[in-house]
C-alpha cells in the first residue's frame, strides 16, 4: 500500500480536510507520474509519496486535539447550608439574637445618652476629637446615661438641657481654649431650646424666655456692656450671663409655651395662640420680612433693647399653635389646620412662585393647600410644619369627601365606602439642589410645595383598632440642607419576662434625606440623597456580627416613648423616656430624651 494512502487511513479528517487534502494529494500524483517511467520516475513517486504521507500527517496533528480533547467539565456546585443559631442562653439572649430591633430598643434603655455625626470643624460632633468629620454615629461621652430635655446643634456650637433643666454648652463657637460641655445656666428649669447664629434662647417651665450668648467669652463681657439689661451670674454657681425677653401685654394666666429660631429672628407663640417675634442675634438686624411686622427695621424699630418682642398683629385672633423658623423665612399655624407664610421667598420656600420684584413678604400671608387639593376629592388640613435652611414642610391629612354629582357620576362621587377617609401626606418647598426637598428631584427653586411621595399615602394594619390606618409622620426634624421624619408607625415596646421567648420589641421607623456634604445622614458616605432613605443602626452593626448576623441588612428604629428602668437588666429608676432626633446645621444627633 502506498504511504499517502496509509497515512490517509490513519488520519480521521473531516469532509472539508479530507477534500481539500485528497486535492493536494492528487496534485503530488500526478505530478510524479509525470515524469515517465525511469530512474527519476522511482524517485518522483517516492517523493509525491512522502509529501502526501507529510500532508497527512499534519492534518493529524492539527486536528487530533477536536477529537481527543475532553471538554472541561464545570466545577461541581457547592451547596452550603445557614450556619446553625447560637443556643440562647436566656430568652432575653434568644429575643437578641431573632430581632436586631429588639436590642436597639433594649439598648436604648441601657445605655441612655447622645450619638452626634457630621461637620466637627466646631468640635460640635465628637468634643474630644480634631476629626473635621465624623462620618457615623458617635457617643460623646459628656451624656453618657443621661437624658435631656432638650438639643439644638450649629456647626460651631451645641446646645443641650441635662434632666434638671441646667444648660450645657460647647464647641469652638463656645470656646476656642476648651470646647468640651460645659454647665452655664443652672436653677432656671429650662424646657426648651432655640438657636440662632450666636445666641441660644431658653424657654423656662414658668414660660421665662432667656437669651444667652453662643459664646462664653461673649457671655463675661455682657455684664459690663449692658449691666442694665444682662444679669450677671458669677456670684452664683452659674457661669453665664443672659437676658430676659420680656413679653408686651400678657394676659392673666398666659405665658410663653414654644419657642424657635432662624439665623436672625426668633418666633414666640403663647398659650392663647397670640405669637410674638423679635432679633435673635448680635451680628445683624432680621431684614426679610421674617418678623411679620410691616415696616420693621433697624432704623424704625422702637426704643429699647433691640432683641425685644413684638407682636405679629396680622394672626392675632387666629390662635396659632405651632411656629417654625427656617434661616430666613417663618411659618405659623393655627388650630383649624391653616398654615401662614412671611419672610424670605428667594428658593420658594414660602410655598408660591418666587417674584424677583418681591424677594420676601414683611406681613403673613396664607399657604391655600384648597387649591393644591382642588379637584382631588379630598379636604386638607395641615396637622404640622417643620422649616430649616431654605425649605418648608408641611403634613397634610386630606380626608375624602362626597364629590358634586355632574355629567359623568361615576367619577364625580366618592363611593360610600371611601368617605371619611384619611391620607396622610407630606409636602416640601424651597432649595432642592442638596436634595433637602426628598422629592427624588434636583431643583434650585421650587413653584409651589412639591409631594415627598415615598412619605405619603401610606397604610399598616392596627391589630387594636383591627383596621387598616394611615401612616403620618411623628416628628420632622430639618436642618441647614438636611432633614429627617420619625414615623407614627405601630410599635411595640410591651416584651417583658412573663411574656413569650420570640415576643420581641421595635420602634419607629425613622428616614433621613438630602445634603451629605459633611457625612451628616449618617451614611458613612459622603453622596447627597434627595429621598428618603434609612441608615444602619447608631452602633454600626457591630452588634449584629457578635451575634452571628453578619451581612445582613439592618436599619436604625427610634425607640418611641415609654417608661421603663434604666440601666443594665432594667434595675434602675424608672422614668419616661424616647429616643428623639436632631438636624442642626450640617450636624446630627439622636439622643434619649425625657
Amino acid at each position: 500500500m502506498p504511504l499517502y494512502r496509509a497515512a490517509l487511513r490513519r488520519a480521521p479528517l473531516t469532509c472539508r480536510s479530507l477534500a481539500s487534502k485528497s486535492l493536494l494529494t492528487r496534485q503530488s500524483i500526478r505530478y510524479a507520474s509525470s515524469q515517465g517511467p525511469g530512474p527519476r520516475g522511482g524517485a518522483g513517486r517516492f517523493v509525491g509519496g512522502f509529501a502526501a504521507a507529510l500532508v497527512a500527517a499534519t492534518a493529524v496533528f492539527i486536528i487530533y486535539p477536536f477529537y481527543v480533547t475532553e471538554p472541561a467539565k464545570p466545577a461541581q456546585a457547592t451547596i452550603s447550608y445557614e450556619k446553625p443559631r447560637p443556643v440562647p442562653e436566656s430568652k432575653e439572649d434568644n429575643r437578641d439574637l431573632i430581632s436586631s430591633q429588639h436590642r436597639q430598643v433594649k439598648k436604648s434603655w441601657e445605655k441612655p445618652g447622645l450619638y452626634a455625626w457630621g461637620s466637627n470643624g466646631g468640635r460640635v460632633a465628637a468634643p474630644n476629637s480634631t476629626e473635621n468629620v465624623i462620618k457615623t454615629p458617635r457617643r460623646i461621652p459628656f451624656f453618657d446615661g443621661q437624658l435631656l430635655r432638650d438639643v439644638k446643634l450649629d456647626r460651631e456650637f451645641g446646645a443641650a438641657l441635662m434632666e434638671n433643666g441646667d444648660l450645657v454648652q460647647w464647641g469652638t463657637g463656645f470656646s476656642l481654649v476648651d470646647p468640651k460641655p460645659t454647665t452655664t445656666l443652672k436653677g432656671k428649669d429650662l424646657i426648651k431650646l432655640a438657636v440662632s447664629c450666636d445666641r441660644v434662647l431658653a424657654l423656662g417651665k414658668n414660660g421665662t424666655v432667656y437669651s444667652i450668648p453662643a459664646s462664653s467669652t461673649d457671655q463675661a463681657a455682657s455684664t459690663r456692656t449692658e449691666s442694665s439689661s444682662w444679669f450677671g451670674l458669677w456670684s452664683s454657681p452659674s457661669t453665664a450671663s443672659y437676658r430676659k425677653l420680656g413679653i408686651p401685654s400678657l394676659s392673666w394666666g398666659e405665658r410663653v409655651m414654644d419657642i424657635t429660631s432662624g439665623l436672625e429672628h426668633a418666633l414666640i407663640v403663647t398659650n392663647r395662640g397670640r405669637v410674638f417675634a423679635a432679633a435673635s442675634s448680635a451680628s445683624a438686624f432680621p431684614s426679610r420680612g421674617q418678623l411679620g411686622v410691616p415696616g420693621l427695621t433697624w432704623e424704625t424699630r422702637p426704643k429699647g433693647p433691640f432683641d425685644q418682642p413684638h407682636e405679629i398683629l396680622a394672626l392675632k385672633g387666629f390662635n396659632i399653635v405651632k411656629v417654625a423658623a427656617g434661616d430666613y423665612h417663618s411659618l405659623a399655624l393655627d388650630k383649624d389646620g391653616r398654615v401662614f407664610v412671611f419672610g424670605d421667598n428667594t428658593s420658594g420656600q414660602l410655598g408660591f412662585e418666587k417674584e424677583n420684584e418681591i424677594p420676601y413678604i414683611d406681613a403673613p400671608i396664607p399657604l391655600p393647600f384648597n387649591k393644591i387639593y382642588s379637584g382631588t376629592k379630598q379636604k386638607p388640613t395641615v396637622t404640622s410644619i417643620a422649616a430649616g435652611g431654605a425649605n418648608s414642610f408641611f403634613t397634610v391629612d386630606a380626608t375624602r369627601i362626597a364629590g358634586q354629582i355632574g355629567s359623568n357620576q361615576a367619577q364625580d362621587v366618592a363611593p360610600t365606602r371611601d368617605i371619611g377617609r384619611v391620607t396622610a401626606d407630606v409636602w416640601a418647598c424651597g432649595a432642592g439642589i442638596y436634595g433637602s426637598l426628598g422629592n427624588g428631584k434636583w431643583t434650585h427653586v421650587t413653584l409651589g410645595p412639591t409631594k415627598i411621595k415615598p412619605l405619603s399615602g401610606l397604610y399598616e394594619w392596627d391589630e387594636k383598632s383591627n383596621s387598616v390606618i394611615p401612616i403620618r409622620l411623628a416628628r420632622l426634624s430639618v436642618g441647614a440642607t438636611h432633614a429627617s421624619a420619625v414615623m407614627d408607625n405601630v410599635t411595640y415596646v410591651n416584651a417583658s419576662a412573663k411574656s413569650s421567648d420570640n415576643d420581641t420589641n421595635w420602634g419607629a421607623d425613622i428616614v433621613w434625606w438630602g445634603g451629605n456634604e459633611f457625612y451628616q445622614l449618617g451614611t458613612g458616605k459622603r453622596n447627597n440623597v434627595n429621598v428618603p432613605m434609612y441608615i444602619s443602626p447608631l452602633d454600626g452593626g457591630q452588634v449584629e456580627v457578635e451575634k452571628g448576623r453578619k451581612g445582613e441588612q439592618h436599619r436604625f428604629q427610634i425607640t418611641p416613648r415609654t417608661t421603663v428602668r434604666l440601666g443594665e437588666g432594667g434595675k434602675g429608676r424608672k422614668v419616661s423616656v424616647e429616643q428623639r432626633v436632631e438636624c442642626g446645621r450640617f450636624v446630627t444627633a439622636v439622643y434619649s430624651g425625657t
